[in-house]
């Protein structure tokens, strides 16, 4: 391990005042090639991609192709990868799980939407981070989106070791809208207004006036965030052994 956890802490109180850019170029330089992005390809992702396309655009940006994505997000997926010459990198499902997918996928996002998250996104997650040695993993997560993201760190160590970069932390909406005005960063074909944040299309919708960016995400559901452990037996579920 590079750094202990009283170093990681010591660093992540410093990168309160430091950039997003200074913290990106830290964790290039430190952990690259075990280093990856994440990216939901949304409006408010751009600055982040921008900003690495700059400083290592060799950088891993891994997207989560769940099968249930609006096609504006796929196409504006394209058209950033293709603009900024991002390194991107696909994740898909376990293909293990394609016979269940294929009878409960479509009822899933509603009847247990934890679960559906685990299949599509933590475990394709977890098996890239894996494959690829990844150490070290940057999110363009803010403190302003939610309660939960409000009390995250700039650096933190998850449960499996793995250290999570949130450089964007402490920006908010107006500082990254600013950022993509003054680039002249392209804006996702759905209109921000109503949907500020875009996920799945099963479990997103517009917001109303008056509430907050997240709050077309798993309306009614009770979730906030997509690493959830699947209510239906709430622990770790086990790959199917039988493929299709």
């Amino acid at each position: 391990m590079l750094f202990s956890a009283e170093e990681i802490e010591r660093l992540s109180n410093e990168f309160e005042t430091a950039s997003p850019q200074e913290i990106i170029a830290w964790a290039v330089k430190h952990f690259c090639p075990a280093l990856a992005a994440s990216s939901s390809f949304q409006t408010q992702s751009v600055p982040l991609l921008h900003m690495i396309s700059q400083i290592h655009p060799e950088m891993r940006i891994f997207f989560l192709d769940t099968g249930m994505h609006f096609w504006e997000t796929l196409i504006f997926r394209e058209q950033l990868e293709r603009e900024l010459s991002l390194n991107i990198v696909d994740l898909y499902p376990d293909s293990r799980w394609s016979v269940f997918l294929r009878q409960y996928g479509k009822t899933l996002p509603q009847e247990d939407p934890d679960l559906c998250c685990y299949i599509r996104k933590v475990q394709p997650m977890q098996k890239a981070m894996s494959e690829f040695g990844i150490r070290a993993w940057i999110s363009g997560i803010r403190r302003d989106q939610t309660k939960t993201r409000a009390r995250a760190k700039i650096l933190e160590f998850k449960r499996d070791g793995l250290l999570k970069i949130a450089p964007m932390l402490n920006w908010t909406k107006a500082d990254v809208m600013a950022y993509a005005e003054a680039h002249a960063l392209p804006r996702h074909p759905l209109p921000l207004e109503r949907y500020p944040s875009v996920g799945c299309k099963p479990c997103t919708r517009p917001v109303n006036p008056g509430e907050s960016d997240r709050a077309g995400r798993w309306a009614g559901q009770g979730k906030t965030e997509s690493g959830c452990i699947p209510r239906c037996s709430r622990k770790t579920p086990s790959l199917p052994t039988i493929s299709n």
